[in-house]
């Protein structure tokens, strides 16, 4: 679903962010990047959704070489992919639903099915109930819940996250992530860049490491004792 071949990412006037990464994440997986400040987790993501493109070697989504895609293809690739930050970039001047529904309405999508899919993510993640209320109005995890309604909304195939749980205390955290697994487990392809190690070990997921630029190692984590889904 993700491959990365050979990929290096060089910004202007600047050390490379990534040297020959090859990575590559199966369709439904769940998979977490990690690694220090500058490792490389987020430039990983924004090669997904094709926010930057790398200066050598070949990003692959759904079997798509993104470097073949036009700029007027941008938008209809994006559409495919549900992308969740840590800062959450909600619009304080609308309601919870107008958030959600955003991505819709620049799909062009029906009024009818608009209110159908939104009012659907929000009950998803539990905030059917707040659709009046702007984001400020929320707690810290109801924004971040938010967020991830807005990102779902358009039944995207792959979600990618960039440390999610940042600003959250361990509960929310542990909230935020169980719910990224529910999604996972109904056939969402997640990429989520954490430096929460200890978070990440109780998903027993599979670990990307970056280390300065280039993937130190791969593996899949034990599972913490008592941790469910």
């Amino acid at each position: 679903m993700i491959r990365f071949e050979n990929v290096t990412k060089r910004y202007d006037g600047a050390r490379e962010a990534l040297s020959n990464v090859s990575i590559e994440v199966a369709a439904g997986e769940l998979a977490f990047l990690t690694g220090r400040s500058g490792a490389g987790k987020s430039t990983v993501l924004k090669l997904v959704a094709l926010i930057e493109r790398p200066t050598r070697g070949q990003v692959i989504v759904d079997g798509r070489p993104l470097g073949k895609l036009g700029y007027h293809e941008i938008p209809a690739h994006r559409q495919q992919i549900g992308m969740v930050f840590q800062d959450n970039r909600l619009l304080n001047d609308r309601s919870a639903y107008e958030n959600v529904a955003l991505p819709l309405i620049i799909s062009g999508i029906g009024e009818r099915e608009i209110g159908r899919r939104t009012r659907a993510a929000l009950d998803q993640v539990g905030l059917l109930d707040r659709e009046k209320y702007p984001p400020r109005a929320l707690s810290a995890g109801e924004q971040q819940r938010l967020a991830i309604a807005r990102a779902i909304v358009s039944r995207p195939k792959v979600l990618i996250a960039d440390e999610p749980t940042g600003n959250l205390d361990p509960d929310l955290s542990l909230e935020i992530m169980t719910l990224f697994r529910r999604l996972n487990e109904v056939g969402v392809t997640m990429l989520i860049a954490s430096h929460d190690l200890q978070l990440v070990q109780k998903f027993g997921s599979r670990r990307i490491v970056l280390s300065g630029g280039q993937v130190s190692s791969s593996d899949t984590v034990d599972r913490a004792a008592g941790v469910g889904t």
